[in-house]
């Protein structure tokens, strides 16, 4: 009998999952369309011709950057001056940045000894490269720097979509859920956060192949881009933990920070005053609109005897809780009775940040979506989930554009805000509990369901446990009770 660790023996050709038979919530929807697909047409055994699974995801991804240009059309045409990224709920940071932080007048303004733009290196890189390609003498250049940069995330998230289909082994439809994702649509384009979700995605698919410096690489400039992709690494370190395999982790690690270092310091060296600002901006300000610190603040403004928190209170609560979220993932994937999965861990780890943070901007959604379709592929909770965010995107906007409303019947109410705050919070707070629950009970893990182990594990795949908690516990207790017998 094989061990659950222990690669298995080719059984024949790989076939894959068919979405209309394995997922119950998506075979309801089938029958319009004359039921889920038969037995007789197993994908494998037919040639799909010019429909291929990567194709048609491909052409879902391109209706879904479509999509993302309507949503945003209103500003486009009405511009995003006053309340109007407000009430269309069109907003993105491209544009009031362009103006405000001195591109308009120095394509590299963010390079200087006195500039003081609140985003990382990397990032700040890609924003002057992009500015410095609008011509000077023309009309609504910020239109135009608006059009290049979603230009650019629609071909982000097309490198995402693809990355993911490729690290979803027998189950590529799921990809499907990153191309379609209304989160993706509706917040995609609020910031360059796209730019670091794709070179995660192109990092754990490096990881899975077994390419380790090429993943730090790529990790390394996700997190010069934004901090979250560096988390990842603490799922490589249980599956390092598990497996005794530290060589692993630490080439992985090391390349990582070390790519991380040498896109910082020269920047850091030259300016050392703005390369700080970041820091310093990240540690001051308070509390985002759509985390759970802004929505409490919202109630306690309100409530007399109640204190709200302070930025430099909720920096400190936020780093110690999720300190324990990451020892409790540890401990979870430590104890397990089977190795988890590394973007099960890693979807926990990146969505406890989330969820703590100070800062919860609307555009983290796009962050855990791609993780999510690698750690719980199921349609209905995706579903839901994104009906949720969706209805806390816009109530965000409203909430924002009644700040300024001048007729209180226009206001939005912020009893709903802080409701459909805290939704997207317990909806995230429940996927979250799946996820961990398909840990210590695989049967509950899509994945796992249709007979694959880890198709991200990349040099861990099949490696047998050396260490777990469950095992150095029973190995006390079994000392003990030796001890015992003796005595």
């Amino acid at each position: 009998m094989n061990e659950p660790n222990q690669p298995q023996p080719a059984r024949g050709p790989v076939r894959i999952t068919v979405p209309s038979r394995a997922d119950g919530f998506l075979r309801q929807f089938t029958a319009l369309i004359g039921g889920p697909l038969g037995r007789h047409s197993e994908p494998g055994r037919i040639d799909p011709g010019f429909f291929s699974v990567e194709r048609v995801i491909i052409l879902m991804t391109t209706v879904g950057a479509l999509l993302m240009l309507l949503a945003k059309n209103p500003c486009r045409i009405n511009g995003w001056t006053g309340n109007n990224p407000y009430a269309y709920a069109c907003y993105s940071d491209w544009v009031p940045l362009f103006s405000a932080r001195g591109f308009a007048e120095n394509p590299w303004a963010p390079f200087s000894a006195a500039a003081q733009f609140e985003y990382p290196v990397l990032m700040s890189t890609v924003a002057s490269a992009v500015a410095s390609i609008i011509p000077t003498g023309i009309e609504n250049r910020s239109l135009l720097y608006f059009d290049i940069n979603l230009l650019l995330v629609a071909i982000l998230w097309m490198v995402t979509v693809i990355a993911t289909l490729r690290m979803t082994g027998r189950r590529p439809w799921d990809a499907a859920m990153v191309a379609i994702a209304p989160g993706i649509i509706l917040a995609g384009s609020i910031n360059w956060d796209m730019w670091a979700v794709a070179l995660l995605a192109l990092g754990m698919l490096a990881f899975a192949r077994k390419h380790t410096v090429l993943a730090g690489v790529l990790i390394g400039l996700g997190t010069a881009m934004k901090i979250y992709p560096f988390f990842i690494l603490g799922a490589v370190l249980v599956l390092a933990i598990r497996t005794g395999k530290f060589k692993t982790f630490w080439v992985t690690a090391g390349t990582a920070a070390a790519t991380w270092v040498l896109v910082n310091l020269p920047y850091a060296l030259a300016f050392p005053t703005s390369f700080m600002h970041f820091f310093n901006f990240s540690s001051e300000r308070g509390a985002g609109f759509s985390s759970f610190w802004h929505a409490f603040n919202v109630i306690a403004d309100n409530r007399e005897g109640i204190a709200q928190f302070e930025a430099e209170q909720i920096s400190r609560y936020g780093l110690i809780l999720f300190f324990l979220c990451c020892v409790g993932v540890a401990v979870l994937g430590l104890t397990a009775k089977r190795t988890p999965r590394l973007a099960s861990m890693a979807f926990l780890i990146i969505a406890s940040f989330v969820m703590v943070n100070k800062v919860y901007s609307p555009q983290f959604i796009v962050w855990l979506i791609p993780l999510f379709a690698l750690a719980l592929p199921r349609w209905r909770e995706f579903v839901i989930w994104m009906l949720v965010e969706a209805a806390h995107f816009y109530g965000v906007w409203f909430y924002l554009d009644s700040l300024s409303a001048e007729e209180a019947q226009k206001a939005f109410p912020e009893t709903g805000y802080v409701v459909l705050v805290l939704a997207h919070m317990v909806m995230l707070g429940y996927l979250m509990f799946l996820v961990a629950r398909s840990i210590l009970d695989p049967r509950h893990d899509p994945i796992r369901a249709v007979g694959q182990d880890d198709p991200l594990a990349g040099p861990y795949a099949g490696a047998p446990d050396r260490w777990t908690l469950r095992g150095l516990l029973a190995g006390s207790k079994n000392t003990n009770e030796v001890a015992e017998n003796k005595s």
